[in-house]
């Protein structure tokens, strides 16, 4: 199928060939009728990928200052990867469409293949010839009502939310600065509820469209007749709200506000202007400001957008799928019309050359659609006691020849397996990057295009089922490690799996019931650490021990961003059963056992947010204490490691540097490059291409993945009942 598409770090625009998205559980498959663009929002972002790097920096202060947090905590040749990742691929446009639904996901039971729906989300409703719509954004359309219409719900719904911050009443008077698209819709929106307009614009065409749209007078925002028609209409008291629609940086519009806004009246910002608020003018009329964000209540909460969990009317009347239903109901009853908003319809084939004619002001538009083929084209298929590992004829070492190189296909291809994982694997000699899948078909053709793929697809099946295929990497969420994993095995694949290997018990069992029925042990799990060259070094000049070992593990994980999908305990486990496999995984390596006993303890008594301390017991008598913390200093190292025994220290500073203490010497083991963190990903991938390449044993032995496994998994049990936990081998 086709996308449009645009690279950031370039500006180039693109209809791309990309796969088709599955059709997931939660939402469903829809074919594109009409996609709407927004002429402020998209634009916007067109013209700052236009930019010099240092404009873009300029533009984005907020993302400025994660990249040098991430240089403070990963350092320079790590970030640079992550962030040149990013600028160097394709993002997608578009958030507001209407199409036919063609495929529909399980527990979705409100509409069926051949409706037609209204779809809005910035990830979800692209242009792009097919899109996967979760339920809670998309909306069915009333029958009657034209798809390219209904293609207006998302800024529709915008507008709504807008409107619905600034509480009018019957009989107010409202000023509108900024008749674009989204203030044209705010302006009807407000004549449908009684309320009494007034629009600012300097472009006299659109302010005599809103005048035929319903306002009572439109001027340019320096024009006295604008003011009088203020006056005139509030009897000189002052409009009782203002909604700023407007974007640029001229301070202009809420300095106007202040102007003309009645005493404790209410100034809504919607759309993204210059905010140097007059203090004095809001002060002295103690001005209510407001912010609307965006489509309404459940934006940018994942499990209302992802998980399809409502909220309940009576606590929240109107949430953003409720205000996209709304919408389409006033556009199908005539409410509201936005047929002469449409200045102009292109086919979808022409979007690049639309987009650069609106980037150049050769087109002049408030709104414009794209119109997508009428044919169909066929969709692609949518894609505690430690267990003991059984092996049902041995183990599997799958033939193939040595000099033949090592073909791989991916399963994801998010932000880790593009910084952390594919650089390394794309230019080592002997490896062939075979297929990329992924349910997102933009991040499918980035990774083909960046890192050499042969082909890109959302058909898992036929890549497990492909024979050519010697090795398969799992790096997509947390919650599906486990049973793809499974998958993979049965097959008949060298499975690499990013951590975790399993979030449960049961998913865990999963995995060792198909190394069962399969005798297919080939499994490695993404446990970096005891592969990194520093602290490789610094166990090699501590030597061997003869008695138990302390060690302490100390590691500032930081805070969360709001919306990480880490935040989602529900369906992707909490965080440290996410990622404290690394750290227990370390340390047995460097204590040479798995754990027999857990005892886990957080500040707050439970694990969402709060500091967790974890005593690993060992057969010899050696402990290990890993702080998991997560209130610490941004500006504190991430990890910390020291191991005692036998009088000698071996000291790890977050993979920078090492030092070993041996009696009165003190021998330093560094980084070659100042502040470079190289954490074994390198060095773990080359030992797993090793094994698939001459069918040896794995990197680390299976018993241990689950041993470490199990041990993650028992911490939680460890909090929750509030005492040790023993670590049973089953037999």
């Amino acid at each position: 199928m086709k996308q449009v598409v645009q690279n950031y770090k370039s500006g180039e625009l693109a209809v791309l060939d990309v796969p088709v998205p599955g059709c997931k559980p939660g939402g469903v498959l829809v074919r594109t009728s009409y996609s709407l663009i927004s002429t402020g929002t998209e634009l916007m972002k067109v013209s700052e990928a236009g930019m010099s790097m240092l404009g873009k920096a300029r533009s984005r202060p907020d993302q400025v200052a994660k990249v040098m947090q991430s240089v403070a905590t990963n350092g320079v040749p790590a970030t640079y990867r992550k962030v040149m990742g990013k600028l160097d691929s394709y993002t997608p446009l578009g958030y507001s469409l209407c199409g036919v639904v063609e495929q529909v996901g399980t527990g979705i039971d409100d509409v069926k293949v051949g409706d037609l729906v209204a779809c809005a989300g910035n990830e979800h409703a692209l242009h792009a010839e097919l899109n996967w719509v979760p339920k809670n954004l998309y909306a069915p359309v009333r029958d009657g009502l034209a798809p390219r219409h209904a293609a207006f719900g998302t800024v529709g719904s915008i507008a709504m939310q807008g409107v619905r911050r600034g509480e009018p009443q019957l009989g107010d008077v409202a000023l509108v600065i900024g008749l674009g698209l989204i203030g044209q819709l705010v302006v009807q929106l407000l004549a449908a509820s009684g309320v009494r307009v007034v629009g600012v614009d300097p472009d006299p065409v659109r302010c005599e469209l809103a005048e035929r749209l319903g306002a009572k007078a439109c001027g340019d925002p320096a024009s006295a007749a604008v003011e009088a028609a203020v006056a005139e209409l509030t009897e000189g008291h002052g409009v009782d709200q203002v909604y700023l629609a407007a974007g640029g940086g001229s301070n202009q519009p809420v300095e106007l506000a202040a102007r003309l806004c009645r005493d404790r009246g209410r100034v809504v910002d919607i759309g993204k202007c210059r905010l140097d608020l007059p203090w004095n003018a809001y002060y002295e009329k103690e001005l209510d400001v407001r912010f609307s964000r965006s489509y309404g209540p459940g934006r940018y909460d994942p499990e209302y957008e992802l998980e399809g969990r409502d909220y309940p009317i009576g606590y929240v009347r109107w949430t953003e799928r409720r205000n996209l239903a709304c919408f389409l109901d006033l556009l199908a009853r005539g409410s509201v019309d936005v047929e002469p908003l449409v200045s102009h319809i292109a086919d979808f084939d022409d979007a690049v050359e639309t987009y650069q004619s609106l980037k150049d002001g050769d087109l002049k538009a408030v709104a414009v659609l794209f119109r997508y083929p009428e044919q169909k084209e066929e969709a692609e298929a949518p894609a505690v006691t430690v267990p003991a590992v059984r092996r049902s004829g041995g183990a599997s070492t799958p033939a193939r020849s040595a000099n033949a190189p090592v073909r791989l296909a991916f399963v994801g291809a998010g932000n880790y397996a593009t910084s952390m994982l594919l650089p390394h694997l794309s230019e080592r000699d002997g490896v062939t990057l075979s297929t990329v899948v992924t349910t997102t078909a933009l991040s499918a053709a980035n990774a083909k295009r960046k890192f050499g793929f042969a082909e890109a697809t959302t058909d898992l099946d036929a890549v497990l089922g492909d024979p050519s295929i010697d090795a398969v990497f799992v790096v997509t969420r947390h919650s599906s490690h486990a049973e793809l994993t499974r998958k993979a095995l049965l097959a008949g694949k060298t499975v690499f799996v990013e951590k975790p290997l399993a979030l449960t018990e049961d998913d865990l069992a999963g995995v060792l019931t198909a190394v069962e029925e399969s005798g297919n042990d080939r499994l490695q799990v993404g446990f970096n650490r005891r592969f990194a060259p520093l602290l490789q070094e610094a166990r090699k000049r501590f030597g061997a021990r003869t008695g138990p070992a302390s060690l302490r593990y100390l590691v500032n994980a930081g805070r969360l961003q709001h919306g990480s999908w880490y935040l989602r305990q529900g369906t992707e486990g909490s965080r440290f059963a996410g990622e404290g496999g690394h750290f227990i995984d370390t340390a047995s390596w460097l204590l040479e056992a798995d754990p027999v006993s857990v005892y886990a303890v957080a500040t707050s008594g439970n694990e969402g947010g709060s500091d967790i301390q974890i005593v690993l017991r060992y057969p010899d008598g050696s402990t290990a204490t890993i702080s998991y913390v997560t209130t610490g200093p941004a500006s504190f190292p991430k990890e910390t490691l020291d191991l005692v025994a036998d009088g000698k220290v071996l000291r790890l500073d977050d993979f920078v540097r090492a030092a070993v203490y041996d009696g009165r010497r003190k021998r330093w083991v560094s980084s070659r490059l100042p502040k470079a963190r190289d954490k074994g990903q390198s060095a773990e991938l080359a030992a797993f291409i090793k094994a698939v390449r001459t069918g040896g044993p794995m990197p680390v032995p299976l018993e241990s993945l689950v041993a470490t496994t199990s041990a993650t998994l028992a911490v939680q049990a460890g909090l929750v009942g509030g005492a040790p936990v023993t670590l049973t081998r089953a037999r």
